[in-house]
């Protein structure tokens, strides 16, 4: 496989995107918290994987932290174009009042408000920390694919994914690690690391 995504073809490529695409959307949709941002980060991360193929080793196993080690950079610079975006209408007057459809999206908007408090304990941690947490325990990559995705020392994987654990740990606890107490709402729905990978394994499954 590594051979001939080297040698561009193009078969391969598709295999590729076909085995890992929905890996890849699922890692973006955890570190941006927001599935328009999560589609165009797994298409710019397939992208990239195409233009730069010579890249990749030509011995090794699978791909899958390669691509995950993309999908990071890209997911990453979304969330900067976020902020700026949520900046610039932050200036802007409020648009007028729509129609109510919250019949017709139930689902989708219980979907999203799950997901806006688990990514409400992630941006909590450290933006290398969240990276590690999503690929390790999320992704199910081990030390080695993740320190592989992130261009870091094994023991580099290591210290962050220990630091993020005890991070997370503290706010499922309903603390801070200063005293003071998290929102009552998150508590309830993000009890610890546990859970976090439950509700994104779920996730994927759908």
């Amino acid at each position: 496989m590594r051979a001939r995504i080297r040698a561009g073809d193009r078969a391969a490529f598709a295999e590729l995107y076909d085995q890992h695409a929905r890996a890849v959307y699922h890692h973006a949709l955890r570190l941006t918290g927001n599935w328009s941002e999560a589609e165009e980060a797994m298409s710019e991360t397939f992208l990239a994987a195409w233009r730069t193929r010579e890249t990749v080793e030509p011995e090794g196993g699978s791909l899958k932290p390669w691509l995950l080690g993309i999908a990071t950079h890209k997911a990453h610079n979304a969330n900067r174009g976020l902020r700026r975006r949520l900046s610039f209408l932050a200036r802007c007057p409020p648009p007028p009042p729509v129609e109510d459809f919250a019949d017709e999206t139930a689902g989708r908007i219980d979907d999203a408000r799950r997901l806006a408090l688990v990514h409400d304990a992630l941006r909590r941690l450290r933006r290398k920390d969240r990276e590690v947490l999503a690929l390790c325990v999320a992704a199910g990559l081990d030390y080695r694919q993740a320190a592989e995705a992130l261009g870091v020392p094994v023991g580099t994987v290591r210290s962050r994914l220990s630091r993020a654990r005890a991070r997370l740990a503290r706010l499922s606890d309903g603390r801070t690690g200063h005293g003071e107490a998290e929102p009552r709402g998150a508590r309830g729905e993000v009890e610890s690391e546990a859970a976090f990978a439950a509700l994104f394994l779920q996730e994927e499954t759908r």
